[in-house]
This record gives C-alpha cells, structure tokens and sequence, in this order.
C-alpha cells in the first residue's frame, strides 16, 4: 500500500524500488501518514519482511521517497554515544556523526542502528536524528562529513561480544585457495567480519577470519570437506570467548599515531591484543572477551572522548 517493493528471501527482504505517489496524495490532501515498517511487496504481490533493523529502513526509505527534510528514529536511547554508557559511564552523547562514522560503528556493535538503514541513507543524502521516545532531548544527528569533523581523531568506541576466530594453515599458497575456502563459507551463508592472511615462515599460507560465535559449528562443518583438498599440511584451529574493539574517527585519515595510542593503551591495562584490522576510518582488534569491557574504558580515557572537542 505505502509503495515499497521488495525482492530477496523470506525475512531477508531489500527494498527494490518505491513508488511514493499515494502517499504524496494523501500528503497533498493535508493528511497525516501512519506506514507500517519491516515490510514490503514481492513482484508477485506477496507480502515481504525486511528483517532486522526494518523499521528504520523503512523510516528512511519513505524519507528518501518523499525527500524530507529530515528522518527522526524515535529509540530507547536519547542518541548516539562515544560508547556504551553501560560500559563508559562517562561516555558523551554526540551531536552529530557523518554517515561513514556511523556506518562503521553499526557494523562494529554499536546497537543503536542497523548498517544497512545507515547505507540506505547515505546513497540517497537522508539526513537523520537519532533521538528518544522518551523525552524532548535533542537527539544526534547523522550526515554527510563536513570540514569541521576531521578535527576529531576518534568520533567513537564500539565493543562486539560472542566472537569466535577460525585460522587455516598449511594452505599451498597458489591461486584460488582462498576462493575455494572463502567459497565454502559464503555458501553455508555466514557472515565472516575481519580475514587476515599471510605467508608463513614454512612457506604455506595462513588464513585467519572471525565470526558470531554461533557461526562457528557451521563454519567448521563447511570447511571439512574444503580442507581435505588443500593438502596433507592444512588444518583448522578455531578460538571462541573473544570479543571484537573499534575505535572509529574520520579524522585518523589526517592524525597519525592514532594506532600507536590506542595499542599503548591496551598495553597499559594489561589487555593482549589478538587480531588487528584496519580501514581508513577503523582500527578494531580482538581481545579476550573477559575484558572487552575495560579495554573499551582504556581505549576510550586513551583519547579523551568524555571531554567535548576543542
């Protein structure tokens, strides 16, 4: 009815295309619109869900349908934090955050939105509030970078729980191998985050990814029959109870040291640090899960996110 249409599996919907002018006539004609969210129609007329995080898809896509000026996302929380205040309790509610920050944070374990909402909302230049059902309290605003936000080196702290690493070793490092591995993966339909490979001092190639902890029985049952053609030397280690820390800042793309301060800090709290990964805008690495909560205090004091900038 509201114009959505969708396409892709049973409660994994996408959003296709959407057609906006009912509910433009009905605007038109001074009315007040109530959409249903987390649902769409097939090409075949069949009602669709979106799945998680899709009632703020739809909040945003009727935005960019009906090219609002802004997209408010009525939650539980009055915004977006520098980290949890269940785990930073002096952790400061941002203003504003650019759409690549955010998009980042989402996908690193920030609750507070869904990656694929963020993503919806870049493509089409929503701008959106993330703010509070529960007061009046001005809420955090989620846009396109500007100048001014490169002056802040780290915009924010995410913590991901339930991690699980899968490590292959003795893989003869020739092409393909990691198509066929990888491959084996994708077709058990799990999600891997961070993949790290290298070549060994033996000469063979070693494959590192993590996961949900959930994933990991299914992963090793993928890879089982994978591993068999990869030569007598591979085998699989796997390592759950660790937990997934990102620190995020469009500004690391101009600061250097950002790396430097936030291992020194680690370091300092007695946290060992077990997989690293970087993105232009990222730094994030494992850590025992145990104390994924103080490394989140350590990395967080480490670059004063408690204090407003400057």
């Amino acid at each position: 009815q509201a114009g959505i249409f969708t396409t892709g599996s049973h409660t994994r919907g996408r959003i296709l295309n959407m057609d906006p002018s009912l509910m433009r006539g009905f605007l038109d004609d001074g009315k007040t619109l109530v959409v249903a969210g987390f649902q769409g129609i097939t090409p075949n007329g069949m009602i669709h869900t979106l799945g998680r995080g899709g009632s703020d898809l739809t909040a945003i896509a009727v935005a960019a349908a009906l090219k609002a000026d802004i997209c408010q996302i009525l939650t539980d929380v009055d915004g977006v934090y520098t980290c949890d205040p269940r785990v930073v309790p002096n952790a400061r509610k941002l203003p504003e955050i650019s759409y690549d920050e955010m998009l980042e944070m989402a996908s690193s374990g920030s609750k507070v939105m869904q990656s694929r909402s963020v993503e919806f909302a870049k493509k089409f230049g929503v701008i959106f509030e993330v703010r509070s059902s529960l007061n009046d309290n001005p809420g955090t605003l989620v846009l396109e970078e500007h100048p001014n936000m490169e002056n802040v080196v780290i915009r924010g702290v995410s913590i991901e729980r339930s991690q699980a690493r899968v490590t292959i070793t003795g893989i003869p490092d020739e092409p393909g191998m990691s198509a066929r591995i990888l491959g084996a993966i994708a077709e058990a339909e799990i999600n891997l985050d961070m993949i790290i490979s290298n070549i060994a001092h033996d000469g063979f190639a070693r494959h590192s990814f993590t996961m949900h902890s959930s994933d990991l029985g299914k992963a090793q049952a993928a890879l089982k029959p994978v591993l068999a053609g990869l030569g007598p030397k591979a085998k699989v280690e796997t390592e759950g109870g660790i937990a997934k820390l990102s620190a995020v800042g469009i500004g690391m793309r101009s600061h250097s040291g950002v790396a430097a301060t936030m291992f020194k800090a680690l370091g300092a709290a007695g946290i060992n640090i077990g997989m690293i990964s970087t993105s232009e805008i990222k730094i994030a690495v494992t850590v025992d899960e145990t104390r994924i909560e103080d490394a989140a205090r350590a990395v967080h004091d480490a670059f004063g996110l408690d204090k407003p900038p400057a």
